[in-house]
């Protein structure tokens, strides 16, 4: 893994324009929708060319979050970043609490199951609504289940793994 001053956590994407003076309609993937504002600075583009922003303003609207950025001040500027990402740099996310994880902290970490047979990495991470999964690839892709207490054993971000009670078979 990399460290944490050059791993980027993907926070949102421009997905619209809203009026003419050049403000974004952003699709935020923090919770609340409204705390990616608090990440700065905000690195933007498409397929991972991206360049440092510092964002002037943000507010919510509506179901969603517009924000202005410097130098985008009129519709056509704001149209020709629509598709853009937005990332932050791991480093600038607040620690995680006890028992808490990012995903992004979860992803490429060795799945064990407690008898010590390892199923794979974790490529990534999806929500289900009832439960967060571990998509795990190894011998063959599995889906895990990430509740702790249950399936989820342990984690330990300085050895790298997950402990599962999962059965390799499944």
């Amino acid at each position: 893994m990399s460290d944490d001053s050059t791993r980027r956590v993907l926070m949102g994407k421009v997905v619209g324009v809203f009026g003419v003076r050049g403000l974004l309609k952003i699709e935020s993937y923090s919770s609340p929708r409204i705390q990616i504002f608090r990440y700065r600075p905000w690195l933007m583009g498409r397929d991972l060319v991206l360049s440092e922003v510092t964002p002037l303003d943000l507010r919510e609207q509506g179901k969603g979050v517009v924000v202005q950025l410097p130098g985008c001040d009129s519709r056509e500027l704001a149209e020709a970043r629509l598709g853009e990402e937005i990332w932050v740099l791991r480093s600038s996310l607040s620690p995680a609490q006890a028992g808490e994880y990012y995903w992004v902290d979860l992803e490429g970490l060795q799945v064990i199951t407690l008898e010590g047979q390892a199923l794979g990495r974790i490529s990534h991470m999806l929500a289900t609504g009832a439960n967060d999964v571990m998509v795990v690839d190894g011998d063959r892709q599995r889906l895990i289940p990430f509740t702790q207490g249950h399936t989820v054993h342990s984690v330990d971000l300085d050895a790298g793994s997950v402990t599962v009670d999962w059965d390799p078979e499944f």
